[in-house]
């Protein structure tokens, strides 16, 4: 689907929260915002994300990683190590 712009105003210190956690959480502003409206429209159209999203384990390990990427105790590896040749 082609996108289009959309201008926003926000406070100064909203918007500056909002793009320390975007960094902090390696996306973007706009990915979160679109995120964020994606899952209103379902919610307002009657449909709810899907099942693995709304599972208690698969929200937990959601946590566990975006805590370890923020105290940086991540480990990474590269695309050979994860995938192979």
């Amino acid at each position: 689907m082609p996108k289009t712009r959309l201008n926003v105003s926000l406070d100064q210190d909203l918007a500056e929260f909002a793009k320390v956690f975007a960094a902090e959480n390696r996306t973007s502003v706009a990915d979160m915002v679109t995120q964020y409206l994606l899952a209103l429209k379902r919610r307002v159209e009657g449909e709810y994300v899907e099942k693995i999203l709304a599972h208690p384990a698969f929200q937990q390990a959601m946590q566990d990683a975006q805590a370890k990427l923020r105290n940086g105790t991540a480990q990474w590896h590269s695309y050979d190590e994860v995938f192979g040749d």
